[in-house]
């Protein structure tokens, strides 16, 4: 009798510790689940899960104005080829140049090379001539090489003309660009330069202006190209 009503005593114990741990369990899953389904739930009544800005502010600062632009606006070409003494900016361009030798010749004569050679190549019809064979993209753009289609030919060749042969990407400053032009200009062109902008007046950027009064034909004959502005 005695060792039976141990063992039952026994049994009821474990059992009893038992049925207590899974009801602990059950409460702490239900809690869990309860906790996450009140956070889906708020999330999608309060959009937290999404957020936006609301298309009016509900509190607006005086005097604060929203910027549009990424920084100052870049000088135009005129303001780049007047901005340093004639010598000076070719100087600056040959130096430039360098990068263009590889592909180019600029020499008077000189032969063409993987692109064609750029002597006096400023006032000529752009993708025409020199005995190289342009790209039909290039050929077909029209006008001459001046200071504002050279200037947008070195910024970026492939936006100039897409089927272009040149890998070259271009020159980012427009300082580099004017120099380059200046540089390749004095090598058989002499282009006259654009006036530079009166003070306080709105820049125009007309690369088809005349020198400034007092400029000299060689002073004008600074900028020029630099990568190939015949592929």
């Amino acid at each position: 009798m005695t060792q039976d009503n141990s063992s039952q005593n026994d049994s009821a114990g474990q059992n009893g510790g038992g049925d207590l741990f899974n009801t602990a369990a059950g409460w702490v899953l239900f809690a869990a689940g309860l906790g996450l389904g009140l956070s889906i739930l708020s999330g999608k009544f309060f959009h937290g899960d999404k957020p936006q800005r609301p298309e009016k502010l509900g509190y607006v600062i005086e005097g604060v104005v929203e910027e549009s632009g990424s920084g100052p606006a870049e000088m135009t070409m005129a303001e780049a080829l007047n901005k340093m003494p004639a010598a000076e900016q070719i100087a600056a361009g040959e130096k430039i140049f360098q990068k263009c030798s590889s592909c180019h010749t600029i020499n008077a004569g000189g032969a063409n090379g993987i692109g064609p050679n750029l002597h006096g190549v400023m006032g000529e019809p752009i993708g025409k001539g020199r005995g190289y064979a342009f790209s039909a993209d290039l050929s077909s753009k029209g006008g001459n090489w001046d200071w504002d289609t050279m200037n947008a030919w070195l910024k970026s060749p492939k936006a100039f003309a897409s089927g272009t042969k040149m890998s070259f990407a271009g020159l980012s400053k427009i300082e580099d660009r004017a120099a380059v032009a200046a540089y390749l200009n004095a090598q058989g062109s002499n282009l006259p330069l654009p006036a530079a902008p009166a003070a306080g007046a709105a820049p125009e950027g007309d690369a088809s202006a005349a020198p400034a009064d007092g400029a000299s034909t060689t002073d004008a004959a600074a900028p020029a190209a630099t990568e190939t502005p015949a592929q």
